[in-house]
């Protein structure tokens, strides 16, 4: 998780991603930054983020991206 929270801190630093669950619909992380950091994931932890998955509800929070990256680890 905290190497996640790293890539984060380095897109936005002012955000507290261990509180925030709003972070696509506040506009704390836009569509192109979803882009960076699913590429940034990508190399991290060795996963690809399927294009059906990059939605808000998966990069709203830090948890629930890490939710994701886990789930794909296990595929």
């Amino acid at each position: 998780m905290e190497e996640l929270l790293e890539i984060l801190r380095e897109i936005n630093p002012e955000v507290d991603y261990e509180t925030c669950d709003t972070l696509v619909e506040d506009g704390y992380i836009t569509s192109l930054q979803i882009v960076m950091l699913v590429g940034e994931i990508n190399q991290e932890f060795g996963v690809a983020i399927p294009a059906n998955k990059i939605l808000p509800e998966y990069f709203n929070s830090a948890k629930s991206i890490y939710g994701l990256i886990r789930e794909l680890e296990e595929e």
